[in-house]
């Protein structure tokens, strides 16, 4: 059973937040081509059923051990893209911030390097979404008071982890709270978090993040849906069923922000919740770049499919903002029924373009006199 965390949301002084106003990276939906390379892509579909062998491990706060822990600090570069796909509207919002302390200007005052990115894939609506989205930086930043002083890396991750727990419930109370975004609105919320070397994923909902690690896809978030067999032990612990494959056969989540018809107004646990699982890692020269995705993506493709496919259009273009174009085209072409949202971070500074390698001279022709043409034919016969 995944208890229920007990937070503790104490007091804090609001933090005043200027945002300019390129924050958001809201790209238009297009469908622009990108050429894969498929003898890097996996060819693997990938089912909601699947799921079940996947989360057969509930992870609540942990932390990935690297390969070696080191004072490596990431070149943080990131591009997003997203397309309606086969729906009516896009019900999908996203955040990409590469350099947070600009954003969040003199307020900071973290001494390193931090970056932020979220995926809020919205149902019954596009209200939840968009509203989490443009109050992100107060819920996050700012009501939920991000950690300023800290004395070791454990104590660090400790904290970040709380903070988002908490941001993560306080926008959802926010949404209960708010008039133009109805009950049977809601959202689910990946967030993703490089502060320096060190890396938080928090998720509720069924988007997911995958880093590569040396070419491998290692998971950084679990998807709560009702297939997965610790999320449906919790459900019915508190009450709620599973039916044809749906919460209380109504929702396709297990967990998620808003739809607070529910959930208990009071706040106590409830099968749908929208508490975050958080895993958290350190980021070694091994970690080559982060996948954010909503669940079109995954509903038809593999997370090593997607690693492979970045990694290939990586070395072709090296620019994340066409290696999540070529996410979004696969799975339409894979014939995916959702919205499609992809973020890719990458962790290293772009590849220099080599330096062209001398090539040798071509051969040309050359014309020659009649007379000289002559004497060249008598020397061949041997006159």
């Amino acid at each position: 059973m995944v208890a229920e965390a007990k937070i503790i949301c104490e007091q804090s002084a609001s933090l005043a937040v200027s945002i300019r106003p390129d924050f958001f990276d809201l790209a238009a939906p297009s469908k622009a081509v990108v050429d894969i390379c498929a003898s890097e892509a996996v060819s693997a579909e990938l089912t909601r059923s699947e799921s079940v062998v996947r989360c057969s491990t509930t992870i609540q706060a942990t932390s990935l051990e690297p390969a070696a822990a080191s004072k490596y600090v990431p070149s943080i570069r990131s591009g997003s893209y997203t397309d309606i796909g086969p729906r009516r509207s896009n019900e999908d919002e996203h955040i990409c911030v590469d350099d947070l302390s600009a954003q969040l200007g003199s307020c900071n005052m973290w001494p390193l390097p931090s970056s932020f990115y979220a995926v809020f894939d919205g149902h019954g609506g596009s209200e939840a979404s968009a509203y989490v989205k443009n109050n992100a930086m107060q819920l996050f930043f700012g009501d939920a008071a991000l950690p300023q002083i800290y004395d070791n890396d454990d104590k660090l991750l400790e904290d970040l982890g709380n903070s988002h727990q908490k941001a993560f419930l306080l926008a959802d109370q926010a949404l209960a709270d708010e008039c133009t975004v109805c009950d049977f609105c809601g959202t689910t919320a990946l967030t993703a978090l490089v502060f320096g070397s060190h890396l938080l994923v928090a998720n509720a909902g069924d988007s997911r993040a995958v880093l590569c690690r040396k070419g491998v896809a290692v998971p950084m978030s679990q998807d709560h849906r009702p297939s997965c067999l610790p999320e449906q032990k919790r459900v019915k612990d508190l009450g709620g069923y599973i039916e044809d494959g749906y919460l209380n056969g109504e929702l396709a989540v297990t967990r998620a922000l808003g739809d607070w018809y529910m959930k208990s107004p009071s706040g106590s646990p409830a099968p749908l919740t929208a508490e975050p699982e958080v895993q958290q890692t350190l980021l070694t020269e091994d970690d080559e770049f982060l996948i954010l995705g909503c669940d079109g993506i995954w509903d038809v493709m593999s997370n090593q499919e997607a690693v492979s496919l970045v990694r290939c259009t990586l070395r072709k273009h090296d620019d994340p903002q066409e290696c999540a174009k070529a996410l979004v085209d696969l799975a339409l072409r894979k014939d995916t029924s959702d919205n499609l949202t992809a973020i890719v971070i990458c962790f290293t500074s772009p590849v220099k373009h080599r330096e062209s390698v001398p090539q040798r001279p071509k051969s040309r022709c050359l014309s020659l006199s009649e007379d000289a043409r002559i004497r060249l034919m008598s020397l061949l016969q041997g006159n």
